[in-house]
């Protein structure tokens, strides 16, 4: 389903069951997979990758050298920016155009969550079920797990894969709300 409203270029690749909601522009070279949600306004730019289940929140903006795993979920109007440096003009005066420009990379690996108005920079790989609060400025990689939060997010816990935090447990850590326990070892899931 793409609303009549939206602008997808006949260039995109668009997956089965994808809804592409109001004002959404899906840009040339894009590839967004099966049953995913664009919300209102949802910019994803050009050659952005998207697997399959990810729900992209009103007004979220998603740049050039950006992927996203499958089952991602980004908040409104989060951003995922391409340009650590950012200039209109290059140090001569010129317009700066596509080759000026270096692409930065962002990567939100499998079913993790980045809240509302959220700023990813580049060079950034969100982990796995990693959970970005709302309102932080990532400037780094995030591990699996990880609740990152603030300006520059910084790591304030751990989550469970039903997306609540966890609780520190003599060796483990465990989820009041599934039960579900880790062990983390220099930030890598071991259980």
């Amino acid at each position: 389903m793409i609303h009549s409203t939206a602008d997808v270029s006949p260039e995109a690749r668009i997956g089965s069951g994808t809804q592409i909601w109001h004002q959404a522009q899906v840009r040339e070279g894009a590839v967004v997979g099966e049953n995913c949600t664009l919300g209102k306004g949802v910019y994803v730019d050009r050659d952005v990758r998207i697997g399959d289940r990810v729900k992209l929140q009103n007004g979220a903006q998603v740049f050039h050298g950006s992927t996203l795993e499958d089952g991602v979920f980004v908040g409104p109007h989060a951003v995922l920016a391409n340009d650590r440096y950012p200039r209109s003009v290059t140090s001569d005066g010129r317009l700066r155009g596509d080759a000026d420009w270096p692409e930065g990379k962002v990567v939100v690996r499998y079913a993790a969550s980045i809240g509302a108005g959220a700023i990813i920079v580049p060079d950034a790989t969100i982990g796995r079920w990693a959970m970005v609060g709302a309102g932080a400025v990532v400037v780094g990689d995030v591990p699996d797990h990880a609740l990152v939060t603030g300006n520059s997010a910084r790591q304030t816990g751990w989550v469970c894969r039903c997306g609540r935090r966890l609780r520190h447990s003599g060796e483990e850590w465990t989820c009041s709300a599934c039960a579900a326990s880790y062990r983390f070892d220099s930030a890598e899931v071991t259980s």
